[in-house]
């Protein structure tokens, strides 16, 4: 449910946002928002997926749960600290626009504080859920009161990240009902850095294809270019949001699975799991390339045509984030298969940063685009390839090819469909075609075959 509201919000935000605040000053917000978040990696380093297992792993004992959140969140206020002061030095010899940088300032603040990865531990996804549901329409209401022209592009980042500031500290009053507040030792807190360090090099080498296509596009290209690629990204991470939900609350169930010894039932969710993420990835990623002409200016408004060409690429890659997604939040991460994860990000960091280095210059945003769905194959690939032998992984694929050329053939007869109407009525009628062909297919195809392993 929370990630259909995110779904929607965003449909109703960006089109407002993109005309009254131009591809520019939505290329200024994201190079200035792309840095401060590089900061705030090294606040939490890897304990978006440490904190969680680790949490999962004892929460059934209140005073070991209390004793672990309070020495892991020493860890992370230390950090936040000292990467806070640097940011400070950065705002006043390097950035390039320091009322921005400083507006930013609050958003690392509010990582500072972020203790999500305690509730996911538990399993709390009811509260998260609700805080972020009204703190979501609250934003979404302030920004169609206070921004209204180019020129409030300050109010627009402020909004932002005061939403993220008052989501944190909401959760930290209900804290109390939880655990109760241990000083932890210096023995305490240094036994999480060599684990959380590990779980931090992959979250690194993923900011380098996700983050740093902004920067490097900002070097090397124009702040307009940014606001393409930010715009055409943004809108291509909605197939993966139904998915990493499904990571999200899957990654505690598994790791408190294991750390009881019941594989077999982990393995059965991971083969459910896999088939439902091609299920739902595919026939997005398809369907959106296929009304992108009558998207864009649908959606975006003038101004965004080389947007038409950018989304179809990106998008193409949510069909392997997905599949990468299982893979690593139920079996890699739980089973504390660590190296592999790492190594898999690092190809496709490098992957990314050559292929950005060299058609960034002559293609742009589209060449980051490129850049961005060859990393995330090849995460996808090396992780399927080295998980063969511990689960099905071969079986669980031709499960789940049906539903990629099911959505391939939603997408030419789409494809085949003449425009002879206006663009938003083709896009409704497309919509509707879409999903009519594509859930007919799997319809049938579940009742005569899937139905038996869901069963």
């Amino acid at each position: 449910m929370y990630n259909v509201l995110a779904l929607i919000i965003p449909l109703i935000t960006t089109p407002y946002i993109s005309r009254v605040m131009g591809a520019e000053n939505i290329g200024i917000y994201s190079y200035a928002y792309s840095i401060a978040s590089y900061f705030g990696l090294f606040i939490l380093l890897g304990l978006k997926n440490y904190g969680n297992r680790t949490i999962a792993g004892v929460r059934d004992d209140r005073q070991k749960l209390s004793q672990t959140f309070c020495s892991i969140y020493a860890m992370q206020l230390i950090m936040g600290v000292i990467v806070i002061l640097i940011y400070t030095a950065y705002i006043i010899l390097f950035a390039q626009n320091r009322i921005m940088a400083l507006v930013l300032m609050i958003y690392l603040v509010s990582v500072m504080l972020d203790i999500n990865w305690f509730y996911f531990g538990l399993e709390e996804f009811k509260l998260t859920v609700t805080r972020n549901t009204v703190i979501k329409i609250a934003n979404t209401i302030l920004l169609f009161v206070f921004v209204r022209s180019a020129d409030d592009i300050y109010i627009y980042a402020l909004l932002l990240v005061m939403g993220m500031i008052v989501s944190q500290v909401i959760l930290w009053g209900l804290l109390k009902r939880y655990i109760f507040f241990i000083r932890p030792s210096l023995s305490d807190i240094v036994k999480h850095i060599k684990p959380n360090l590990v779980l931090f090099i992959p979250v690194i080498a993923i900011s380098i294809y996700n983050t740093m296509d902004k920067i490097m596009l900002g070097m090397m290209s124009s702040m307009t270019e940014v606001g393409y690629y930010e715009s055409s990204f943004k809108l291509t991470t909605i197939p993966v949001m139904a998915v990493t939900s499904l990571g999200t609350v899957m990654l505690p169930r598994m790791s408190n699975l294991i750390a009881n010894g019941n594989h077999a039932e982990a393995k059965r969710y991971i083969q459910k799991s896999l088939i439902v993420s091609l299920f739902l990835s595919a026939p997005m990623a398809l369907g959106l390339s296929a009304v992108v002409n009558e998207f864009v200016p649908v959606f975006y408004g003038q101004g965004y045509e080389a947007c038409k060409a950018i989304i179809p690429v990106l998008v193409m890659s949510s069909i392997f984030v997905a599949w990468a997604n299982v893979i690593r939040t139920q079996y890699l991460i739980p089973n504390k298969q660590d190296r592999i994860y790492i190594i898999s990000v690092f190809l496709g960091a490098i992957v990314n940063v050559v292929i950005n280095y060299l058609l960034i210059p002559r293609y742009q945003a589209f060449g980051a685009g490129i850049g961005t769905l060859a990393a995330e194959m090849t995460v996808c690939l090396y992780q399927t390839f080295m998980v063969r032998k511990s689960i099905k992984v071969t079986k669980y694929f031709i499960q789940s090819l049906s539903f990629v050329v099911f959505a391939a053939v939603m997408y030419f007869i789409l494809m085949l469909i003449p425009d002879m109407y206006s663009p938003l009525m083709m896009l409704c009628a497309k919509v509707v075609i879409g999903g009519v062909v594509y859930m007919s297919l799997s319809y049938i195809y579940y009742k005569a075959i899937l139905i038996r392993v869901f069963k």
